[in-house]
């Protein structure tokens, strides 16, 4: 066994944490839609959800990226004080 002190791990992320994240990712899906319907009248509507697919699946990494890299980073280790420990 170690003899090092134990860690707590203690997670500090809030909504206002990821808020712009999420209006971020709105954006993304309201602008691909309203470029989906406005292909969508052309001779070639297969066009309109080829380019929603491609914008929503290319960007879904980016998203998932900051999302857990924004959560990382809310993560903290905090040595337990030696009283509070369980036997």
């Amino acid at each position: 066994m170690t003899s090092g002190s134990p860690l707590a791990m203690r997670c500090t992320l809030t909504f206002g944490d990821i808020y712009g994240q999420v209006l971020a990712w709105m954006v993304v899906i309201f602008v691909s839609l309203a470029a989906g319907l406005a292909l969508m009248g052309s001779s070639r509507p297969l066009f309109a959800l080829v380019g929603v697919g491609l914008i929503l699946v290319l960007s879904l990494p980016f998203l998932l990226f900051a999302f857990v890299t924004t959560l990382l980073n809310h993560v903290q280790l905090e040595p337990v004080p030696s009283g509070d420990q369980a036997s």
